[in-house]
């Protein structure tokens, strides 16, 4: 902890230092329009060294078609001026100096594009983090440090995002209830499911993640707290290429024993793609054998009858991951207006975890009372496919078009345990036999789904969209449970474990968009969507039906406005629902050990969430965004109950009072030196938790923090280097008060092949500072909880690219199973 002090104030003072040396840079400016002398609006205006024409800051020219570069160092420089239908136009050269720190370019005039022009190549990297209007985009290929890593391992780092390990938890901006999309197609898992899909997906087959906090109606009104995209890496018109990424890394760590277990990791993958005047086909394959390890500590104070007893539960769990995941896909050209495509992709992945855990229970005088050792082994065999069709209309090529999808989504999968439990009084003799316990779950959800999308635009640049979709789920789970009977050594089926689960959900949605300009500086935005829910939820063990059938508004409200030529202001307002998971909904029991479980709950109801957001974006890189949310029904996932009289400590779902958000973000470059350039974020939190637990009324207040920094460094041409690092202040997570957490990585990259391939090598957390801690403190519920797992590590990552690197990507859709995704699944 006072390690993680000082890296904070270390990284408080150089970012003063950095400020201080970025005021003393100059400024470029002046104005763009066209050979008639009208000004040219939301032109793309780069500012380039004169010598190379290496790209050095970018912008967007406002509604005067005026411009401005700020923080210019000394140098040569030219600017560029690029719009579609003119042609790209170019400054003279000119130098900003001691004597000229402020030069105003004569204005550029841009004529049509009447014949191609011989370009100017120009170079240029994006941040690893990049603040746009609307969304944070993290460039996961341009990072040096994500490599080798996971996708959930990526995520951690972005602003704004945390990660509950011990609940394999994603929130947002402090919020749960994220809704996850993979290349604009939702992944149809539980928050579980998900979790585990990002920690065996490498980084090195993302392009880039997007997050979303305020999405628009055109969206599902899924995800209470907003969406992240992950965007795989795709190829660029016409011809073939594709890439090959081969990686291993090492992690270690010590099993109860004391032990040192090495955890190798290796993974591979293919990325082809074609195209041709008609044809676009598209294809790649990844696989993935990596082990990893966590280690759990958990000590519980449980009253019974006005005496407490003691328990010290430590419990090492060794995984092993294979994934192999596949896409292909086909866009076929039949004319300038319409195209027709097919995609399918999925995954076939077998999770696997032996474990061990000790339990020590002591009595109220901290006296040794009896032992238990639990001999467990969990296994999730995973397989996935998806199924769309996809047809797009160009009425005039001019915008105005109309979009069809069809999904076909299935899941499939067996979830199987093994629990083996000694139970042993203080001297090591056993207390009564040994007792064996199974459990297979054997799941199956089919998803079918159909969507339409309008856009018709209108004058002055406004356009009006329309859409409509409907979604059917089905889901079977069957949780079956049996008990070893000793004497026999035969299986028992256990009636009052098992459970058959069956749900079905079907979701018709519609909605309306505007977007346009209200005088010459305000855009607006504003949108409306319509959910129909009827949902049957039936435990056919349990003879229990629940039925639930209710219609939602959802509006959204969107205003920009460019206050001058450095300053725009930005609105948005939206309400969003976040119904449970598949499985959350599910009655089933699910142990960890004898004395810990956690429990489905088919009575959970869905949750909403109103949130406004003002955001300022200066110079178009320091953005800095106010929010507020109240969310109502709050789904705690994670709700921890008792039983005393059994010494049972269990988690369920439940709807409990409300939360509210409020919360601000940084984010700003700084550049310290032509080779050193930072990005920077610094968020805060401040959450007010009110509910009722067990019938009496309890709140929690806190105030959070994130830091984050990244900083690249340019050695040669060919050689690159990069130092990042994280810092999440003690935070709530529902019941859980966590402390602390916060690590970072180094890596270097080096250029190979002509530029064609790259090797990077870089460590994680090499101090292992990044690991969870959090305490539970509510009525009768006390304990403490610690987890750990293998950040620390090295990666090695050689990627090679081959073919034409110009061909165009495969067309960037959102398919009709847009939001079920997120729900299915199961718990690993």
């Amino acid at each position: 902890m006072k390690t993680t002090f000082l890296c904070s104030i270390f990284f408080i003072a150089a970012l003063t230092t950095a400020f201080g040396q970025v005021l003393k840079r100059g400024t470029v400016s002046g104005q763009v329009a066209t050979t008639s002398g009208k000004p040219l609006e939301f032109t793309t205006m780069m500012l380039l060294k004169a010598q190379d024409s290496t790209l050095v800051k970018g912008a967007i020219s406002d509604t005067d078609g005026k411009y401005a570069f700020e923080n210019v160092g000394a140098g040569n420089y030219r600017v560029v001026a690029q719009q579609i239908g003119y042609r790209k136009t170019y400054s003279v050269p000119f130098a900003i100096n001691e004597a000229q720190p402020a030069f105003e370019l004569p204005a550029l005039a841009m004529a049509e594009e009447s014949k191609n022009l011989t370009e100017v190549k120009v170079t240029g990297q994006k941040p690893f983090i990049e603040q746009q209007v609307d969304r944070t985009v993290v460039n996961v290929e341009n990072s040096i440090v994500a490599s080798g890593n996971t996708a959930l391992e990526v995520l951690e780092k972005a602003p704004g995002v945390t990660i509950d390990r011990q609940n394999d938890q994603i929130q947002l901006k402090g919020k749960s209830g994220v809704i996850v999309y993979i290349d604009g197609k939702q992944t149809y898992l539980s928050q579980q499911e998900v979790s585990n899909l990002l920690k065996n997906t490498p980084s090195d087959n993302i392009a880039s993640i997007e997050i979303i906090t305020n999405p628009g109606s055109k969206y599902d009104a899924a995800g209470n707290s907003g969406i992240i995209n992950i965007k795989m890496k795709k190829n660029k018109n016409f011809g073939t290429n594709g890439s090959f990424i081969v990686g291993t890394g090492y992690g270690w760590f010590n099993n109860l024993n004391g032990q040192r277990d090495d955890l190798p990791k290796f993974n591979t993958s293919l990325n082809l793609n074609h195209r041709d005047s008609k044809v676009n086909v598209f294809g790649n394959y990844s696989y993935v054998n990596r082990q990893s390890a966590q280690y759990n500590e958990i000590n519980r104070v449980i009253p019974f009858e006005g005496r407490n007893t003691f328990f010290e539960q430590r419990s090492f769990r060794p995984n092993q991951f294979v994934g192999h995941s596949y896409k292909t896909g086909l866009d076929y050209f039949i004319n300038s207006k319409s195209t027709i495509g097919v995609l399918f992709n999925g995954f076939v992945n077998v999770w696997e975890s032996p474990g061990l855990n000790n339990t020590l229970i002591f009595n109220e005088n901290q006296q040794l009372t009896s032992k238990a050792t639990t001999e467990t082994y969990f296994k999730n065999p995973l397989t996935n496919y998806t199924g769309n069709i996809n047809y797009k209309y160009e009425f005039d090529g001019k915008g105005r078009e109309l979009t069809v999808d069809a999904d076909y989504v299935r899941y499939s999968g067996t979830n199987q345990s093994n629990l083996g439990t000694v139970y042993l009084n203080a001297e090591n003799v056993p207390t009564r036999p040994r007792q064996d316990i199974r459990n297979q779950m054997p799941s199956v959800i089919n998803i079918m789904a159909f969507k339409t999308d309008y856009v018709h635009p209108l004058k002055n640049g406004a356009k009006f969209e329309a859409g409509l979709k409907t979604s059917l789920v089905k889901a079977d789970n069957n949780t079956i449970f049996d008990t070893l009977r000793q004497e026999a050594r035969e299986w028992l089926f256990d009636a009052s474990r098992s459970n058959h689960f069956l749900y079905d959900e079907n979701i018709n949605a519609a909605y309306v968009n505007y977007a346009g300009t209200l005088g010459k500086k305000l855009k607006v935005q504003a949108g409306l969507r319509a959910e129909h829910t009827h949902s049957v939820g039936n435990s056919l063990t349990l003879s229990q039906r629940v039925e639930r059938n209710y219609l939602n508004l959802f509006p959204t409200l969107f205003l920009s406005r460019q206050l001058d030529s450095t300053n725009v202001l930005n609105f948005s307002f939206s309400r969003r629902i976040d119904r449970p998971d598949y499985q959350n909904l599910n009655p089933f029991v699910f142990y960890l050990d004898p004395f810990t479980y956690q429990q489905g709950n088919p009575f959970l109801r869905p949750q909403y969430t109103n949130a406004v957001e003002l955001t300022h974006v200066y110079k178009g890189a320091i953005t800095t965004t106010l929010g507020f949310s109240r969310t109502t029904d709050f789904i705690n996932r994670e709700t921890p109950r008792q039983i005393p009289e059994q010494n049972i400590t269990y988690v369920i779902a439940e709807n409990l009072g409300h939360l509210d958000n409020l919360n601000l973000n940084v984010s700003f470059p700084v550049v310290v030196a032509k080779w050193w350039r930072m990005q920077n974020n610094v968020a805060g939190h401040y959450q007010y938790y009110q509910a009722v637990y067990s019938g009496t009324p309890f709140e929690i207040k806190q105030f959070t923090y994130n830091l984050y920094t990244s900083n690249n460094f340019t050695i040669s041409k060919t050689l690159t280097a990069e130092l990042s690092g994280w810092y999440n202040s003690p935070a709530l997570y529902g019941f859980y008060q966590a402390q602390a957490m916060g690590g970072f990585a180094l890596g270097v990259q080096k250029k190979v092949m002509d530029g064609k391939g790259n090797i990077k090598l870089n460590i994680s957390d090499p101090f292992w500072l990044n690991y969870f801690r959090g305490r539970a403190q509510v009525q009768d519920i006390n304990f403490f909880v610690l987890s750990r797992w293998e950040s620390r590590r090295f990666n090695l990552t050689f990627t090679y690219r081959f073919g034409n690197q110009d061909v165009k990507a495969a067309r960037q859709r959102q398919s009709a199973t847009s939001s079920e995704q997120s729900r299915a699944g199961g718990n690993n």
